[in-house]
C-alpha cells in the first residue's frame, strides 16, 4: 500500500485503473498555505480505503523520539538472551564475528527499506503488507507464551514456601489468558503513533532487564564444570555442523523488527521539501546504538558467566541459566522485578506488533463498506484477535523451544527480501557493484535459511521435541 504527496489543489480524481486492476484515488489540497497534502495510492484492492482510516497512518505526527520508541521496542527481546547458546557453539572469536557480521548486515537491510520507503518523490510505501499477518501473529504469540510464564514466576517467587501467602496458583492456560486480556485491553489505544509511549515504557524494560540479567550474573560465582570450547568432541562431522547452523539461526532471531520498520516510518511526517527520510535515520541510529549496547553485553558476559549451561529450551536463554543456577541465592525483590520487566516488555511489544495485523484487518472492513471501521467494530476485531492468539499460544505453547527453526524460517525477512526489494524499486544497473552486492547478499541468505531450516528440522527429529499441544 502506498500513498502519493500532491500540493495545492483540493480534489477527489480518480486516475484510471490500471491494467493491474489496481485503483488510484488522489486527494489534493488548493490551499496555499498547506505545504502538502494527502493522497492515497492504494493497490491490489478492488476498493481503496483512505489511509487516514486505518491505524498505521491514520496519524502521522510521528517525530524521531517516537519512531525510536517504537524501534527499540520491537528490535530488541528475549531472543538476545539466547546469544550465549550460540556463542557456546561457535566460540569467543566467531561467536563475536558472526554476531557484528549480521549486526552489519541487518543495519545496512534497514537503511534499504528506510531509503525504499519514499524512492519515487511524492509516493510513501507504509506497509510490508503481505508478510504482516504471518510474521506478527507468530510474534504475538510467542509475546503471550512469555508474557504469560513470566506471571506464573512472579506469583512462584513472591507465594512459594512463603507462610503468609496462601493463594492457589493458576493454571498455565489461565495465566495466558490472563496476559491476552492485559493485551488486548492496552490495545485498544487507535493506532501506532498512540502506543509511542508504550513503547517507550518497554524500551525501558528490556534496557532494565537485559543490563540487569548480565550484571548480576558477572558478579555471581560461576557454576562449576563450564566449558567455553566446542563441547561433545566425540560428535560426528554432520552434529558439528548442524550446531553450527542452529548457532547462525539463533543469532539471526536475535535481530528482529525489520518488517515494521515501513509501518514506523509511515507514522512520520513528510513533504516535498522534507520527507521522512532523515528523520527516520536518526531514530534508527539512536535506537540500535542502545541495542548494540544490550546485545554485546548479553552475548559475552551472559557466556563468561555460564559458557555451555545456557539452555535454549523455553526460549528464555540467560534468563532460565540465571534463576536456575543463582535464583534460589538471589532476593526474591531482585528476582520479581527482573520477572516484572520482562511481562511489561512483552505487552508493550505486543502492542507494536499487533497494530501492524490491526491496520490488515482492517483494511478488509475499510476496503469492502468504503467508510472508516466504527469504534465497536474496531473493538470486536481486536478482541477476536487476541481470542485467536491466545488459542493458538495455548495450542502451540512450545514455540520457544525452536529457537533456531523460528531463526532460520524468518531470516529472509531481515537478511534477503530488503536486498531484492532495492533491485526491483531501484533498478541498479545490472552486473554493477551495487546490483551484485544485493543480489549476492539475498541470495546468500536464501541459501543460509534452507541450510539453517534444514539443520534444525534434523536437530529436532534427532533429539526430538516435547510437543505439548494444548498442555501449557
Amino acid at each position: 500500500m502506498a500513498e502519493m504527496v500532491e500540493p495545492n489543489y483540493r480534489k477527489v480524481m480518480p486516475h484510471p485503473a490500471s491494467p493491474s486492476n489496481t485503483k488510484t484515488i488522489i486527494i489534493i489540497d488548493s490551499d496555499p498555505s498547506k505545504d502538502v497534502t494527502t493522497s492515497a495510492i492504494l493497490q491490489g484492492y478492488q476498493h481503496n480505503p483512505q489511509e487516514a482510516w486505518l491505524p498505521i497512518t491514520e496519524s502521522r505526527n510521528g517525530n524521531t523520539f517516537f519512531a525510536a520508541f517504537h524501534l527499540l521496542c520491537s528490535g530488541i527481546g528475549l531472543q538476545a538472551l539466547l546469544l550465549p547458546v550460540a556463542f557456546a557453539t561457535l566460540g569467543w572469536a566467531w561467536g563475536i564475528i558472526c554476531l557484528s557480521l549480521a549486526f552489519a548486515w541487518q543495519l545496512y537491510t534497514i537503511s534499504i527499506l528506510v531509503r525504499l520507503h519514499e524512492s519515487v518523490l511524492g509516493i510513501r510505501y507504509s506497509r510490508y503488507m503481505h508478510l504482516a499477518i504471518v510474521s506478527f501473529g507468530g510474534t504475538c504469540i510467542i509475546l503471550i507464551i512469555t508474557g504469560g510464564r513470566m506471571l506464573d514466576l512472579i506469583f512462584k517467587t513472591l507465594c512459594d514456601r512463603d507462610a503468609i501467602c496462601h493463594a492457589k496458583s493458576l493454571t498455565n492456560t489461565e495465566w495466558f489468558l490472563v496476559f491476552t486480556c492485559l493485551a488486548i485491553l492496552i490495545a485498544q489505544l487507535p493506532n501506532l503513533n498512540s502506543v509511542a509511549w508504550v513503547s517507550l515504557i518497554g524500551a525501558i524494560t528490556v534496557v532494565l532487564y537485559s543490563t540487569l540479567i548480565w550484571a548480576l550474573s558477572i558478579t555471581k560465582d560461576r557454576p562449576i564444570g563450564i566449558s567455553y570450547g566446542q563441547s561433545d568432541k566425540l560428535k560426528s562431522n554432520m552434529e558439528k555442523f548442524s550446531d553450527v547452523l542452529n548457532a547462525l539461526g539463533i543469532i539471526a532471531l536475535a535481530f528482529k523488527g525489520h518488517n515494521v520498520i515501513l509501518e514506523i516510518q509511515g507514522t512520520l511526517p513528510s513533504s516535498p521539501k522534507q520527507t521522512s527520510y532523515k528523520s527516520m535515520c536518526t531514530g534508527v541510529t539512536i535506537s540500535y546504538i542502545v541495542i548494540a549496547m544490550c546485545q554485546y553485553p548479553l552475548a559475552i558476559a551472559g557466556f563468561w558467566a555460564y559458557g555451555n549451561k545456557v539452555p535454549y529450551s523455553g526460549g528464555q536463554g540467560l534468563l532460565t541459566a540465571f534463576s536456575q543456577i543463582h535464583g534460589p541465592n538471589t532476593s526474591k525483590l531482585i528476582m520479581t522485578a527482573i520477572y516484572l520487566l520482562v511481562l511489561v516488555n512483552c505487552l508493550c511489544t505486543f502492542q507494536v506488533y499487533a497494530m501492524v495485523v490491526f491496520d490488515n484487518l482492517e483494511v478488509r472492513y475499510t476496503s469492502k463498506k468504503n467508510q472508516p471501521c466504527p469504534r465497536w467494530v474496531r473493538t470486536c476485531l481486536r478482541i477476536f484477535y487476541g481470542g485467536l492468539t491466545f488459542f493458538l499460544s495455548v495450542t502451540f505453547p512450545f514455540l520457544g523451544s525452536l529457537a533456531p527453526l523460528v531463526g532460520g524460517a524468518t531470516l529472509p525477512l531481515t537478511f534477503s527480501y530488503p536486498c531484492f526489494m532495492w533491485i526491483a524499486m531501484r533498478k541498479p544497473r545490472p552486473n554493477g557493484l551495487v546490483w551484485f552486492i544485493n543480489m549476492g547478499l539475498g541470495c546468500f541468505s536464501i541459501i543460509l535459511t534452507i541450510l539453517i531450516v534444514i539443520a534444525a528440522a534434523w536437530t529436532l527429529t534427532d533429539k526430538g521435541l516435547k510437543a505439548n499441544f494444548y498442555k501449557p
